[in-house]
């Protein structure tokens, strides 16, 4: 039974090396693909369900120029935030985002701590999203009029039991949950568009509103510009309005290309995509419109304050005053069904994005690639933050826009530079206003509401933390994923193949002032014939190790022979020392069927030094650390290369 439980819930994930998740890794088994609406459905359940309280928080923030200011986040949303993903999505089509386009910009270590902040971001973004969601769905749970009062005051048991339901869903598998998705969006916009039509019909046969409207809008502010840049400073409090465009570009691997697609050309889903982004930000730009109208002309502004009947819950309140109780309870239901379901689009951003960098980075356990583990870890995070924040979804307010505004400007950053780097200035300066706007809506946000930076901070340092302990307790893991050598290198392998083949560790380009390579080796061979006593010096193989990029954890191997004289000398470059060399000797093992020898000089200097150096160096102290490898790799003392080091 307990077998059968950790084959269930590492389902899919492989543990050989060579088929991890490394940049040239086999890719790891994929999801089932559906077409672009139906994944447009499992994003638009964060996306559209902000509808729940974007109104109420539209008028709450902005008053009566509540309209205005909800068109220029319309318009933030279709010529900058729309235009922005829809070039992520071309570059990035594998679920990256908008993180795998400045990845690319910034190398090394530099780059993987850059990763590692945005992250941190992400994770703020979309594990709030559940929280707040689900929150939200309770509050709208325990206001309905028809609820029994024995429910108030439990807001938080009710929240964990909708966290754990999403996390089943999940567990069940990623069909099931677009399945739901396309169910709870079809009918929260079916429903939204009846209130909607409703309350413009009320606004259309009772002028009087408009007018009344109108005239208390002129009398606060009798300058056109006035009202214009009053809506400019108020818009960043609207910035929740911008959610789900990362999701949209996580999500892409969810979705099915042309039949002739290929991973490095996948132009059916890359169309597929940006359809997606754009028929979102249409349908939700339509109704952030009307309803903000329709809620600030037809609902007395105390009722949006905190207490009040509308507060975060605009249109479920005016399908209750307008049309009825009965419609309004099935309203609620709906609502609170796609607000507990938007977390859904979050955890799918979360499995499609975390395994794409963490253990790669060999910054998470091994069972990070599998989709059942996370979605139990995600589930448990949620928990917990519900119960810190008392299920209040105003204190998770702010965290929750830091997380989206701050993914939002990177990638208008990255897509920016993207541009400057195709030699686009029209398009560079163009994102670059974008990138401009999004940075000042960050900034103002982050000064009202410091403790999204905060929050964010937390989530930051957990991941940093937790990242390096597994690099760590990773150390001494083989993280070679293939090894390829040349004609050469198969050349020198099979000349000495009649007995056990011998190798020397050496450093490359450490000849003294006026040496020549032949000096250099020369030497060498010396020092290891007087101190190994090696049977057949010149019967050996010289191994050099040249490192690439310390901060990679997994990579493949070429190995390139180069005759250099009397001497052979096999050259490696991989990302660590110790793993290259280990894995060598395992495929010359492999190809010969005897292990090979190798042979080393010790270091001077402080071991632990030498293991710090070996775990953001690549290098270190390189021979106790090869032999701690190859036993691991390989269990069996009789088939393990033997390493001498003198």
């Amino acid at each position: 039974m307990k077998h059968r439980l950790g084959d269930w819930l590492l389902q899919g994930l492989t543990d050989r090396a060579g088929r991890r998740q490394g940049p040239h890794a086999q890719p790891p088994p994929e999801h089932p693909r559906h077409p672009w609406w139906k994944v447009m459905c499992l994003t638009g359940v964060d996306y559209f369900s902000t509808l729940g309280y974007q109104p109420g928080i539209a008028a709450l923030a902005a008053g009566l120029l509540s309209p205005l200011a909800t068109i220029i986040l319309v318009l933030v949303t279709l010529f900058g935030a729309l235009p922005v993903y829809r070039r992520v999505a071309v570059e990035s089509p594998h679920g990256e985002g908008s993180i795998a386009m400045l990845e690319r910009l910034l190398p090394f270590w530099k780059g993987k701590l850059f990763v590692l902040a945005l992250l941190g971001f992400a994770a703020t973004d979309f594990m709030i999203t559940m929280t707040l969601s689900a929150a939200d769905a309770t509050a709208h749970l325990v206001e309905n009029p028809l609820v029994p009062r024995a429910l108030h005051g439990h807001n938080v048991g009710i929240t964990l039991l909708l966290l754990a339901a999403l996390g089943a869903v999940f567990l069940a598998g990623f069909t099931e949950a677009i399945t739901i998705a396309v169910l709870l969006v079809g009918s929260y916009l079916a429903l939204n568009c009846v209130v909607v039509v409703d309350g413009l019909w009320n606004i259309a046969t009772a002028p009087g509103v408009f007018f009344d409207w109108t005239r208390l809008l002129v009398s606060q502010y009798p300058n056109p510009w006035l009202m214009v840049a009053v809506a400019l400073i108020v818009f960043p409090k609207l910035a929740l309005g911008l959610s789900g465009f990362e999701t949209g570009v996580a999500v892409m691997p969810l979705i099915d290309g042309d039949p002739d697609d290929t991973e490095e050309r996948p132009r059916g889903r890359i169309r597929g995509a940006r359809k997606l982004l754009t028929t979102a930000a249409l349908i939700m730009s339509a109704f952030l419109i009307t309803s903000s109208l329709i809620t600030t002309l037809l609902i007395p502004a105390p009722e949006f304050q905190p207490g009040g009947a509308a507060n975060g819950r605009a249109l479920a309140y005016l399908a209750h005053e307008h049309l009825g109780n009965a419609f309004g309870t099935v309203y609620d239901v709906s609502t609170m069904a796609i607000l507990w379901f938007a977390g859904a689009s979050a955890m799918a951003g979360l499995l499609n994005l975390v395994p794409r960098y963490l253990p790669r980075y060999g910054m998470a356990p091994h069972w990070a690639q599998a989709v059942r583990p996370l979605v139990l870890v995600f589930t448990a995070i949620g928990f917990l933050i519900t119960i810190l924040f008392d299920a209040d979804v105003d204190a998770q307010g702010g965290a929750y826009a830091t997380g989206v505004l701050v993914l939002i400007t990177s990638a208008a950053i990255a897509v920016t530079l993207s541009a400057r780097r195709r030699g686009r200035r029209r398009a560079a300066a163009a994102f670059a206003v974008i990138s401009a706007i999004f940075i000042y809506t960050t900034i103002v946000n982050i000064i009202e509401r410091p403790e999204g930076v905060q929050i964010a901070s937390c989530f930051i340092a957990g991941i940093i933390a937790v990242s390096f302990l597994s690099r760590a307790i990773r150390a001494f893991e083989l993280r070679i994923t293939a090894v390829h050598l040349d004609e050469t290198a198969e050349e020198f392998i099979r000349e000495l193949a009649s007995g056990p083949i011998r190798l020397i560790a050496h450093e490359p380009h450490a000849r003294g002032e006026g040496e020549t390579d032949h000096d250099e080796y020369r030497k060498k061979l010396d020092e290891e014939r007087a101190g190994h006593h090696l049977p057949d010096p010149d019967k050996v193989l010289l191994v050099e190790v040249d490192i690439t990029d310390p901060s990679e954890f997994e990579s493949e191997l070429h190995v390139h022979g180069e005759r250099r004289g009397p001497y052979r000398v096999l050259r490696v470059s991989g990302p660590a020392v110790p793993n290259a060399i280990a894995a060598l000797l395992l495929h010359i093992r492999d190809m010969t069927g005897v292990p090979p020898h190798i042979y080393f000089d010790w270091t001077e200097g402080n071991p632990v030094f030498h293991l710090l150096r070996y775990l953001f160096t690549g290098a270190g102290e390189v021979a106790p650390v090869t032999r701690e490898i190859l036993r691991e790799a390989e269990p069996d003392p009789r088939r393990r290369p033997a390493v001498h080091v003198g």
